[in-house]
């Protein structure tokens, strides 16, 4: 008889958890992730804080100064900026920088949004998408060039065609209440291109059985773009209003090069008159100023709208 021998666990012995193994070097990938990210992060940051966060806090100091680029500077505190409010020509370039702002914005949405929109529909190609692209790829100068000729009142194209359908001819940059419009809707036609491509984009993210579904409901295709488009484009819309916005603060090309500020100071916006007053006036200071409060509108008015339109989230989350 052979005798057998059985061990027997304790009841209260507990199986011990066994032991993945990982593979090598896992954990030492994860511990040097932070230093690798950092060395990608690093030119940018670099580029941040060369190229802007310095200047910025370069030109809120001379904004405090007296300077006229040849002689020290002064410092006299907040002078520059009780002169601001008190100076009618800055008040004068808000308002047309703001009539700019307006007038470009909304037909630059508006045509944006309605050229994405027949993209979708027609389904046209890639080479048609970059002929749309084509305007902004365009340097604003040699646009102001070109609509000087188109817009001329004596020998301009668009003046020749309006005398064939029997209206009136328009001195389009030459008039002071058809200038800063004038200028408004050149830019427009540059950059609606782009617009219209970013809507394109957001479109295309829009999952194409929400709009089956919309369809079973019986819904028309201007209410599915009423409560089915529009709302899902939130962000992207928020997106293009804020850089919209940002671009068209920031306008000085055109102006230089088609008016030069007028006729009068009807199209002298805001960034003409900084540079009039620190490049052509040597009022360095005085510019630095302007410059420090047109950063603050654009930074307000940034935060405004994508707090309003909840830039983060669209209605179908």
């Amino acid at each position: 008889m052979t005798n057998t021998t059985v061990t027997v666990r304790p009841p209260d012995a507990r199986r011990a958890p066994e032991r993945r193994d990982r593979p090598p070097g896992r954990r030492r990938r994860r511990s040097s992730d932070g230093p690798t990210a950092a060395l990608y992060l690093l030119p940018a940051v670099v580029g941040f804080v060369v190229f802007y966060a310095w200047p910025m806090i370069r030109g809120v100091g001379i904004s405090l100064t007296d300077w006229n680029l040849l002689t020290e500077a002064r410092w006299v505190g907040l002078d520059n900026y009780a002169d601001l409010f008190q100076d009618p020509l800055f008040w004068n370039a808000l308002r047309v920088t703001a009539v700019y702002v307006v007038v470009n914005i909304t037909t630059q949405m508006a045509l944006g949004l309605t050229i994405a929109l027949l993209m979708q529909r027609l389904s046209i190609g890639l080479a048609a998408r970059s002929a749309i692209l084509l305007p902004w790829l365009i340097p604003n100068v040699t646009i102001a060039i070109v609509t000087l000729f188109m817009l001329d009142p004596n020998v301009g194209f668009v003046n020749h065609v309006l005398e064939f359908v029997g209206a009136r001819t328009q001195s389009f940059y030459g008039s002071s209440d058809l200038a800063i419009v004038t200028v408004a809707l050149v830019n427009t036609w540059r950059n609606m291109g782009y617009t219209a491509l970013l809507f394109y984009a957001g479109i295309q993210t829009i999952s194409p059985s929400v709009y089956e579904a919309a369809a079973l409901d019986g819904a028309s295709y201007l209410r599915t773009f009423r409560s089915v488009t529009l709302p899902l484009l939130r962000p992207i819309t928020a997106l293009v209003l804020v850089v919209s916005m940002i671009g068209s603060f920031q306008i000085f090309d055109t102006v230089a090069v088609a008016t030069s500020g007028g006729p009068g100071n009807s199209t002298r916006v805001i960034y003409y008159y900084i540079y009039q007053k620190a490049f052509e006036q040597f009022d360095m200071g005085y510019g630095a100023a302007m410059a420090v409060v047109l950063f603050a509108i654009i930074f307000t008015f940034s935060l405004v709208q994508l707090r309003a339109l909840r830039a983060t989230e669209s209605d179908g989350n």
